[in-house]
């Protein structure tokens, strides 16, 4: 295919169809990643957990929702299932000393048995047009752009009482007593916080928040797969730094806690945006988790380039000036 012919086939027209729904998923695993936020900058622990916390969250929607309970009830469930899969993390690092990843990847190892356990399959699917989300119960959408605009309500919605409330937890002395624990974990202990008891709320607020997630992406999605939050720790890390370093572009004097929460759900929207752009271009389906780790290689590594460029432009310029005051 020459290049002519291939870029005749682009459709900007479609590029621009596809937004929407991009928009509304991007949001979702924004929320996703406030999640993969509380354990990874603020408990400095990379909590594998979220892979299956997320299909958890899912699974347990999708059958409250076939078995006739309110959209809104089955994400309430599935946050609390949520926060006891990130209790059995926290339980197995803290009272059985099992490095903190480890336990993570210990209980989605475990989860993907009792996902299974809980669809009875490896999928189940909820008709949108019957169940909708959130606040639909049996009305739902016949036209799928209302159904989009909908999710992108609820998303938005969502997100703004999860920014709100994590801006309010993480004030109070319970929480500003989590943050201190992943800053210096000895000078807490010292100051009298039980650390142990703060990775474990920390991990259970987490998976909460990404179960929760999870939910939500299966109401708008109308299916829910026992893989669903394949690569979820890498989606969640990518709108972590894609949040961060956009954040620290716009307000070069930096940014207070619930604007860089904000920038991270913006952050999913941006990440999911390029992953529409790379299917629109017609690249292979198959290549997107290796557009993924390029993406977030590149945002991970831009920080320490920074620096690095700072630090050698400074020692340049002293230097200079030493060299001056010689001559």
């Amino acid at each position: 295919m020459t290049m002519s012919v291939y870029l005749s086939a682009l459709s900007v027209t479609n590029l621009i169809g596809r937004m929407p729904a991009a928009v509304a998923q991007g949001i979702i695993w924004g929320l996703m990643a406030l999640g993969v936020f509380i354990t990874f900058r603020l408990l400095d622990i990379p909590d594998m957990t979220v892979d299956g916390s997320f299909a958890t969250g899912g699974a347990v929607t999708v059958m409250l929702l076939l078995a006739g309970m309110p959209a809104w009830a089955a994400l309430l469930i599935a946050i609390v299932v949520g926060v006891l899969t990130g209790l059995c993390t926290g339980f197995l690092h803290t009272k059985l000393g099992i490095p903190a990843i480890l336990a993570g990847i210990l209980t989605q190892f475990a989860l993907y048995s009792i996902n299974l356990r809980i669809m009875t399959k490896a999928n189940q699917t909820a008709s949108v047009q019957k169940f909708g989300m959130f606040w639909e119960n049996g009305n739902g959408f016949l036209v799928s752009s209302l159904h989009i605009t909908q999710a992108i309500l609820v998303g938005l919605v969502v997100a703004a009482v999860i920014v709100a409330l994590s801006y309010w937890y993480f004030g109070t002395e319970q929480g500003s007593a989590l943050r201190a624990t992943g800053d210096n974990p000895a000078m807490s202990r010292a100051q009298g916080i039980h650390i142990e008891t703060m990775k474990v709320i920390g991990l259970g607020i987490s998976n909460g928040i990404v179960a929760l997630a999870g939910g939500l992406m299966t109401q708008f999605q109308g299916t829910a797969d026992v893989s669903m939050g394949r690569g979820a720790i890498v989606i969640g890390l990518a709108a972590i730094v894609i949040g961060e370093i956009l954040c620290d572009a716009i307000f070069s004097k930096g940014c207070n806690f619930a604007v860089k929460l904000s920038f991270i759900i913006f952050g999913g929207v941006i990440y999911y945006a390029v992953m529409v752009v790379i299917l629109w271009l017609k690249l292979d389906p198959n290549d997107l988790k290796l557009f993924t780790a390029i993406i977030v290689a590149i945002f991970l590594a831009i920080p320490q380039l920074k620096a690095r460029s700072k630090s050698s432009f400074a020692r340049s310029k002293k230097r200079a000036l030493s060299e001056r005051s010689d001559a």
